[in-house]
């Protein structure tokens, strides 16, 4: 344990000298779930780099837990699995009350390089108020074709809730300024919580940067469900958006309209309404973006600068719902290209329709 210390010190002082000096106090924090064959390598891969190493050992039924501690590891027992985003909550807590400023969330599977460490160091130095997102889109090729559209056309909305155009909404490799993670209420659990700090970082007035990562998928089974994860993130980030954009259609310049205990977390509070709400406002976000495009037009010489978000962005009412509208047909030609596949038939529509009707939503900032 001692010589695992020694070298994070050797490495830290190593990161000084060449200028991405430790501005802040920042541990890593890592959720992890049956890890036992990698979350040795994760957590020292770290230690050259950061003092400290979290884990939040969630309800693993093999020996997670121990190899992490004996990797160096400080370790949070779960005793029941309860997802990502609990683990994430338990570890922000762990971290804020040991004094650190910032933590760098890992997943515990070799997906995120502990070699890219100090690029994220580097940013939060000159931007240390802001989140700081791994981005792996400028690895195309490297991506599965069916994860790479549903990430593309993800982002879409999500920076829209967020104000600003973030380039990979799905990555979990990331640094959080704690003060920022103080000021959030988190109310979603599983993969759901990463999207909702975003949306709701960005709808708070935060920044949200991006540093380029390598895009690594090796050979240990993920535990994101296509289908309920994905599902449950798309009800969330519907039902956001249509409060969000309920209150700045009304409101004259008002482009954040996110604050702790809003309706939105009111209702995110209790689980059960929580659902029941999403149930009901999923299937409006059709004939309700065509709402807010009548008021995004017509209500803008009485309500000056209505909507003050989607007027900054390089968007209008018009193509977001366009592209509202086109997400049936997404899923219809994807099932159609699916099915001509295990034919012999490759077809590419696609890509094309999504590159067309989902955006940049502001000029793409630079990736480090």
């Amino acid at each position: 344990m001692a010589a695992v210390y020694s070298e994070a010190k050797a490495a830290v002082e190593i990161l000084i000298r060449e200028g991405a000096q430790l501005a802040s106090k920042i541990c890593v924090i890592i959720p992890a779930y049956n890890a036992s064959e990698t979350i040795g390598q994760v957590v020292r891969g770290a230690l050259k780099y950061v003092p400290l190493v979290i884990v939040a050992d969630d309800g693993s039924t093999d020996h997670t837990a121990k190899f992490a501690a004996e990797a160096g590891g400080e370790v949070i027992l779960i005793e029941k699995n309860r997802g990502k985003g609990h683990a994430l909550k338990m570890l922000f807590q762990r971290a804020i009350d040991k004094g650190y400023d910032a933590v760098i969330s890992m997943d515990a599977d070799l997906q995120h390089d502990p070699e890219k460490i100090p690029n994220f160091i580097q940013i939060h130095n000159i931007h240390p108020n802001d989140i700081i997102v791994g981005s792996r889109m400028h690895e195309k090729e490297k991506i599965p074709r069916a994860r790479y559209n549903s990430m593309h056309v993800a982002r879409f909305y999500v920076s829209l809730a967020a104000n600003q155009f973030i380039e990979d909404t799905q990555c979990g490799f990331r640094l959080y300024p704690l003060s920022l993670i103080k000021k959030i209420l988190l109310t979603t659990d599983r993969y759901v919580t990463e999207t909702e700090i975003l949306m709701k970082a960005g709808d708070g007035g935060g920044f949200i940067r991006s540093v380029r990562i390598e895009t690594i998928y090796g050979n240990y089974n993920s535990h994101f469900r296509p289908i309920m994860d994905v599902a449950a993130i798309t009800a969330y980030v519907i039902s956001y958006l249509m409060i969000k954009w309920l209150i700045e259609g009304v409101c004259s310049n008002r482009p954040y309209s996110y604050s702790p205990n809003n309706i939105r977390d009111l209702i995110g509070r209790h689980k059960i309404i929580d659902r029941l709400f999403q149930a009901i406002i999923v299937p409006t976000i059709f004939p309700g973006s065509v709402l807010f495009l009548i008021e995004y037009i017509f209500f803008s010489p009485i309500i000056k600068n209505n909507f003050a978000s989607i007027r900054r962005l390089n968007s209008g009412f018009f193509k977001i719902t366009l592209a509202t509208y086109m997400l049936p047909v997404l899923v219809m030609i994807a099932i159609i290209e699916k099915s001509c596949s295990a034919v012999g038939v490759k077809l590419r529509f696609l890509d094309r329709i999504i590159k067309m009707f989902y955006p940049h939503l502001w000029k793409e900032k630079e990736s480090t």
